[in-house]
C-alpha cells in the first residue's frame, strides 16, 4: 500500500529552498559590500599576484597621541627588523613595506588663477598614500615622496568645477592660504552609499607634508615663536608579507598599543570583513556604534565601519537562515534512525531473503553452466569419435 504524499513535505522543501536561496543573496550582498571598500584590500592590489601571503593593517590615533612621521619612521624600522628575523629580505624591484601616512588640516579657503574661490577639507598625505586609497583618477596624476617637487595638489571633481569651471585643470594654479601650488591631479567624487554618507560635504585636497610645511609652517605664533609646521599622522597604514598567520597584526598591537593606550585604534583590514567576525561583533555592537575615544577617523575608515555594521547583521541574518536546512538534516537523520529501529527486524528479515535470493539465483546459474559445459564436453566427444572411424 503506499503511503499518501503530506503536504507538509512540500511545506519543508519549499521553505528549504528559501532559506538556502536567501543565504546565497546575503552572501553576494555582503561580498560586494565589503569589496566596495576598496582601501581594505590595498594588500591585494600590492601584491598583485606574487606568491606569499601579504596583510594590511591602519593605525588610527587621536588628535593629542603625538604620533609624527619620525613615530612612524620608526615603527616602519622596527617592522624591518622584526621581518628580516624571519628570513624575509626586500626585492629589488618592490617595496618590502609600503607604507601611508596622513592627518586632516581642517577647512581652508583656496583660490585659482581665474579669481575663484572655494572652501576646501584639506588632507596631508604622505608615503604611498595613493596605493591605499586607490581613488579615481578623472585627470593628471597623483604625487608622492619620490616627486622632485612636492608642491603638488590633489584635488575633487567638486573643487576643481568651483575654482576653473571644469575637471581638466592638471597643471593649473592654487593658492592655499596664499602659497602657490600646483593641481597634480583630480579625483572622481566617492560613489559608494557609505562613503557619501561620511565625507563632508566640503570639497577635498590633498596636499604633501612638504606642501604643509609652507602651507602652515611659517609665521609667527600666538604668544611668540614660529610654527613648528606639520607634522602630525592621525592615520598610519602600513602593508607587509606574512611570514606566519597574523604577523603584521600582532606586531602593530605589541609595538603601539601599550605606548599609545587610549590614543589608538588598530584595523587589521584583511580581516575585518570575514563573516565570522561580524557575526561575533554583534555581542559586542554597542562597542562599535558608540565611541567614547577621541581617535580620528577618516572618511574612509567611518564608511567602513558603516560597512562592518551592515554586514553584522547581513551575516548573522545569513547564520539564521543556514541553520534551517542544517535542523531539517537533522530531523531527517534522527528520523531516519527512528524507521531503521523501529524496523529493524523487518529490514533484517528483508535483507536476508534478498541475500538469499541472490544466493539461490547464483547457484542456478552456475548448475546452468556446469550442465552447458557437460553439454558441451559430450558433443565434442562424439565429434572426435566420428572422425576417428572415417
Amino acid at each position: 500500500m503506499k503511503k499518501r504524499f503530506r503536504p507538509v513535505y512540500a511545506v519543508i522543501a519549499a521553505v528549504n529552498a528559501a532559506a538556502v536561496a536567501g543565504a546565497l543573496i546575503l552572501t553576494a550582498a555582503g561580498s560586494s559590500a565589503a569589496r566596495s571598500q576598496r582601501y581594505n584590500y590595498a594588500h591585494d592590489r600590492w601584491k598583485n599576484g606574487s606568491k606569499g601571503d601579504y596583510s594590511q593593517v591602519s593605525c588610527f590615533f587621536s588628535e593629542d597621541a603625538g604620533f609624527d612621521r619620525n613615530e612612524a619612521a620608526g615603527v616602519k624600522s622596527r617592522l624591518m627588523g622584526k621581518l628580516k628575523e624571519a628570513a624575509i629580505e626586500p626585492k629589488e624591484t618592490q617595496k618590502l613595506v609600503p607604507d601611508a601616512y596622513s592627518a586632516s588640516a581642517g577647512k581652508v579657503t583656496v583660490t585659482g588663477d581665474i579669481g575663484k574661490r572655494s572652501e576646501a577639507e584639506i588632507t596631508v598625505a604622505g608615503g604611498d598614500f595613493f596605493l591605499f586609497r586607490s581613488f579615481d583618477l578623472v585627470s593628471g596624476a597623483f604625487f608622492s615622496d619620490d616627486d622632485l617637487m612636492q608642491d603638488g595638489v590633489v584635488v575633487d571633481r567638486q573643487l576643481a568645477w568651483n575654482l576653473y569651471g571644469t575637471d581638466n585643470v592638471a597643471g593649473s594654479s592654487i593658492y592655499i592660504n596664499n602659497v602657490k601650488l600646483y593641481i597634480s591631479g583630480v579625483i572622481e567624487l566617492p560613489r559608494t552609499d557609505a562613503e557619501e554618507r561620511c565625507i563632508s560635504s566640503t570639497p577635498m585636497a590633498y596636499i604633501s607634508y612638504y606642501a604643509a610645511e609652507l602651507v602652515f609652517g611659517s609665521g609667527p605664533e600666538e604668544g611668540g615663536g614660529d610654527k613648528a609646521g606639520f607634522r602630525k599622522i592621525t592615520c598610519y597604514e602600513f602593508i607587509s608579507p606574512e611570514p606566519v598567520e597574523n604577523f603584521l597584526y600582532n606586531f602593530a598591537k605589541e609595538d603601539l598599543s601599550e605606548l599609545y593606550r587610549g590614543q589608538i585604534s588598530i584595523v587589521d583590514n584583511k580581516e575585518r570583513f570575514v563573516p565570522d567576525k561580524r557575526v561575533k561583533a554583534l555581542k559586542r555592537l554597542e562597542d562599535s556604534v558608540v565611541r567614547k575615544d577621541k581617535i580620528v577617523y577618516p572618511f574612509w575608515e567611518n564608511a567602513s565601519r558603516m560597512v562592518e555594521f551592515k554586514l553584522s547583521f547581513i551575516y548573522g541574518g545569513r547564520r539564521l537562515l543556514l541553520a534551517i536546512p542544517l535542523i531539517t538534516l537533522i530531523w531527517l537523520i534522527i528520523m531516519a534512525y527512528r524507521t531503521f529501529t523501529r524496523k529493524k527486524k523487518e529490514l533484517g528479515k528483508a535483507a536476508v531473503s534478498f541475500v538469499s535470493a541472490k544466493m539461490s539465483s547464483l547457484r542456478k546459474k552456475n548448475s546452468r553452466s556446469t550442465e552447458e559445459n557437460k553439454e558441451s564436453s559430450a558433443t565434442e566427444k562424439q565429434e572426435q569419435t566420428k572422425e576417428s572411424k572415417i
